[in-house]
């Protein structure tokens, strides 16, 4: 059966209002209107895809299985507009893209501002979270491209990385410059253990990379205080308020400069990681996330031998 895109846009629209009152202001219809419409999207299905009750309606068996599709069609239609649009200099490009904190910080912008410089006509979204949210984003169409961290991450149904574009980051534990700790000779991860921690919660890629350096040195964990997903927050407890945390070295880069933070002098403290791109395996990638695939290519061909800041 071929699917009608204005009833599949419709379809998309009560779940995501949740009610057929709320779908037909956003679609600007009436809601008999609207009725008449899934009416019929429903005689193709040969099923009801909605059940009606009073709090508003939710998805059939045969509903929820025809919801990831019409969200693929739905998106793939607005982006061959929009790629078309774009290239008749009808209208502007779009690129929707997350990341990590530490690509957000430095690698992103990087390839973002020599975009723009390229295609000045080019827009771009951007989501900064840990994977989990990222995953999300892109498997419900709300990005276009994941940039996070492979920590051997298999691809899914869903998601795939680029496998050709992948670079890498040192981690260490990090302090405000007037920290303690600094003044003490000869630290050692142990001295870190009874002091305050902040860092992103557990689960999340940083808590996990932290943790595989001190089981790595037959050490518990350390005294962790304070879990947020805010970067922000973290950054400020470690420079103002006297907690240790656990950071790549471009997600701090800036404070580093401003001498706010920076990394303890710890033998063996500190950690690599590979970080990549992924987006979805179905629907084809559209032309403006393409140009910054392309350009993140450029920016994360490995560095030579001693680029390294530390060992």
């Amino acid at each position: 059966m071929t699917f009608d895109l204005q009833h599949l846009i419709a379809f998309n629209a009560i779940v995501s209002s949740g009610s057929l009152g709320r779908a037909a202001d956003a679609l600007n219809v009436t809601q008999p209107a609207l009725s008449r419409t899934i009416r019929r999207l429903e005689e193709q299905a040969g099923a009801p895809l909605f059940a009606r009750h009073s709090k508003g309606m939710q998805l059939t068996d045969v509903g929820r299985a025809l919801l990831p599709h019409a969200v693929l069609l739905q998106r793939e239609s607005e982006h061959a507009n929009e790629d078309i649009k774009a290239m008749l200099g009808f209208a502007k490009g779009t690129i929707r893209v997350g990341a990590v904190g530490s690509i957000a910080c430095l690698v992103l912008p990087l390839a973002i501002g020599s975009i723009c410089k390229k295609w000045p006509s080019l827009q771009v979204q951007v989501i900064e979270g840990v994977w989990d949210r990222l995953a999300n984003a892109l498997a419900s169409h709300e990005i276009d491209l994941a940039l996070g961290v492979d920590v051997d991450i298999e691809d899914t149904d869903e998601i795939m990385a680029v496998k050709d574009c992948r670079w890498e980051d040192t981690s260490y534990v990090v302090a405000g410059w007037r920290h303690p700790l600094r003044k003490k000779p000869m630290l050692t991860l142990a001295d870190t253990l009874q002091e305050r921690w902040a860092i992103l919660p557990k689960g999340t890629g940083p808590f996990e990379h932290m943790k595989k350096v001190f089981v790595r040195q037959q050490l518990p964990l350390p005294n962790v205080v304070v879990e947020t997903r805010s970067v922000t927050v973290l950054k400020s407890l470690i420079g103002r308020s006297g907690f240790l945390g656990w950071m790549p070295e471009p997600m701090y880069d800036a404070e580093q400069k401003a001498g706010l933070i920076d990394a303890l002098d710890i033998p063996g403290a500190s950690d690599r990681r590979t970080l990549t791109a992924f987006h979805r395996k179905a629907g084809i990638l559209p032309g403006p996330s393409i140009k910054l695939l392309e350009e993140l290519r450029l920016l994360t061909v490995p560095p030579a031998h001693g680029a390294q800041r530390r060992a």
